[in-house]
């Protein structure tokens, strides 16, 4: 995957990224149309698909909803790459299928438009401004599954042989 960089600092927080007064939104998409707008508010109208977040420490800090990864991600961002993230935030991501990578030397050398590349398989990053590559850890083949599968539900429902979507999927409880 490549795209542009977006460069945000340290303690981005889950109410920066999908703000609060948007919690009663629903599908991603719509969540995606106010994604960042509080800290970047031309991001909704300049991202596009394959761009890459990067940020400092302690990203996705704050509450523990899904919604702010659900909004990166279906904003077209193919990946986040931060010096460190929030435990939460980063099980959501896997969780949603949002691929996330730590490497504090891509966030120090990263400027905001630069264009990378980035290979989750073999855990490189290439600044193709700077004809640098870095080195992080790849997801194990487990997580990979779980990003090819587009998030924990898809991945879970093919194990499962396709099963029906459940009621966890929907929303909806039994007998509705």
């Amino acid at each position: 995957m490549s795209g542009t960089a977006w460069k945000y600092g340290d303690n981005v927080d889950t109410d920066v990224i999908i703000p609060a007064r948007y919690l009663n939104v629903s599908t991603p998409n719509e969540l995606a149309q106010h994604c960042m707008e509080d800290v970047s508010p031309g991001f909704v109208g300049s991202v596009r698909p394959g761009d890459v977040i990067v940020a400092g420490e302690n990203f996705g800090c704050g509450s523990s909803r899904e919604h702010a990864p659900l909004a990166i991600k279906a904003s077209g961002v193919a990946c986040v790459v931060a010096s460190s993230f929030a435990r939460i935030f980063y099980r959501n991501a896997i969780n949603t299928g949002l691929p996330i990578l730590e490497c504090p030397e891509v966030v120090q050398d990263t400027e905001q438009g630069d264009q990378l590349r980035v290979d989750l398989e073999a855990g490189t990053i290439r600044n193709l401004r700077t004809q640098q590559t870095y080195h992080t850890s790849p997801f194990p083949p487990f997580i990979m599954r779980i990003m090819e599968c587009g998030g924990l539900i898809p991945f879970t429902r093919q194990r499962l042989g396709g099963a029906e979507r459940s009621s966890i999927d929907t929303g909806e409880g039994p007998g509705d």
